[in-house]
């Protein structure tokens, strides 16, 4: 065998280098491929010159858009939410949307912790959120018993107001014994969140003296009716209106709520809103609202506008940081705050203690006003609390009563 020059220059006893060999395709698998190659470029090319695709290929989402409906009537209400108090602040913002002439004012509330938007009209019609069936019901009819002189027709419907010198308060509160309250220690019971619900509701009505004061929400399928039945019973009654707690709008009271992050002017339009819902209420209360009540250019307005109008102002007491004291002197308007909250451990044994805690503040001070809520045990022992308090010297009356008591003090 004939040796290379390689074989004879390498070293004895190594074995010659083996000569690397190049893999090669078959000459028909490098045409195949470059076929494939070709027709997927010509296919490519084909594509982006023939496609009527304006965006190129870019992700895009198709949406149907309908037409808004015009009625005013498709507007239904957020549900109301309940429950305690906190102590977080949430920021919003408000955007406007252009008025046309003839037309409402639609104003967008953003929670800006939460991104959730509530579209709200106001100015020209309906101010309930969208949505809320209750705003757009029609106005409320007028209850038995009421002084129509005492009433102007709002766009909701009827609302208290001054006339011949005669105000709400004086007319609508319940019948006492002035002479003997003014020297004898009082308690005042003000019994909240009737209305919603028509059998503790009734129960409270039926069951608790006369001279308990019952507070209404303006909402429920008929509060009108159900406050109409507490007056027939000898009751006077206050009107609960929705203010903004600290936590909202985890906390929502409802429905028409006063915020605020709202103006002047759409604070004013919900109060009127909440004003029509009944009538023959001596005077107004807050229903929640601790943020609201600690904000005076927000409550300073409302507590304006309740004394314009002939009405008294409860504050509940449940913010120590309340202007409502400040603001109603201010307009020398019938007051009152609440002392004890009778059922904030709704137990027997615990309300029993809150009613006795609240006849020492009556010997101590010579008023005391008690708040609680229409719980079968509140009213139980409230209504079993009341048969004997005259034998201890003490004299059960309404909240008007203890009010203007309060204020001659």
């Amino acid at each position: 065998m004939t040796e290379t020059a390689d074989d004879l220059s390498a070293p004895l006893g190594q074995d010659k280098p083996r000569r690397k060999r190049r893999l090669r395709l078959p000459f028909t698998a490098m045409q195949a491929l470059a076929v494939m190659l070709g027709l997927f470029l010509v296919a490519f090319a084909g594509f982006a010159i023939f496609n009527k695709d304006p965006l190129g290929g870019e992700p895009m989402t198709r949406i149907a858009i309908r037409e808004p409906r015009a009625a005013a009537n498709d507007e239904k209400p957020a549900a109301a939410g309940h429950g305690q108090e906190g102590k977080q602040e949430n920021k919003h913002e408000t955007k406007e949307a252009p008025k046309q002439p003839g037309e409402q004012k639609t104003v967008t509330m953003i929670d800006g912790s939460t991104g959730v938007r509530r579209e709200v009209v106001i100015g020209g019609g309906d101010a309930a959120e969208k949505g809320d069936a209750a705003a757009a019901s029609a106005p409320p009819p007028v209850m038995a018993g009421i002084d129509p002189k005492l009433l102007e027709k709002s766009r909701y419907g009827m609302i208290p107001v001054v006339a011949e010198g005669s105000k709400p308060f004086n007319v609508y509160a319940a019948e006492a014994d002035r002479a003997k309250a003014a020297k004898t220690p009082v308690v005042a019971i003000l019994i909240g969140g009737l209305g919603v619900g028509a059998a503790k509701t009734t129960d409270a009505i039926m069951r608790l003296p006369p001279a308990v004061t019952l507070a209404f929400t303006p909402y429920g399928a008929d509060p009108g009716k159900l406050a109409e039945r507490a007056r027939a019973q000898r009751h006077e009654i206050f009107l609960q209106i929705p203010m903004e707690p600290y936590d909202f709008p985890d906390n929502d009271p409802g429905p028409q709520t006063l915020l605020t992050s709202l103006t002047t002017d759409q604070n004013m339009d919900r109060l009127y809103w909440h004003l029509s819902r009944m009538q023959g209420y001596a005077g107004l209360t807050n229903f929640m609202g601790a943020r609201f009540v600690a904000t005076d250019a927000a409550m300073q307005p409302i507590i304006r506008e309740a004394a314009k109008r002939g009405l008294g102002f409860f504050d509940d007491g449940s913010s120590p940081r309340s202007i409502a004291p400040q603001a109603a002197a201010s307009q020398a308007m019938p007051f009152g705050k609440g002392d004890i909250a009778i059922d904030v451990v709704p137990t027997p044994a615990e309300i029993d203690r809150a009613l006795n805690k609240l006849e020492s503040v009556a010997r101590e001070r010579g008023v005391a006003v008690g708040t609680a809520s229409a719980l079968p045990v509140s009213i139980e022992r409230i209504g079993t609390w009341t048969k004997t308090l005259s034998d201890r010297g003490i004299l059960l009356v309404p909240l008007t009563t203890a009010m203007l008591k309060s204020k001659s003090s």
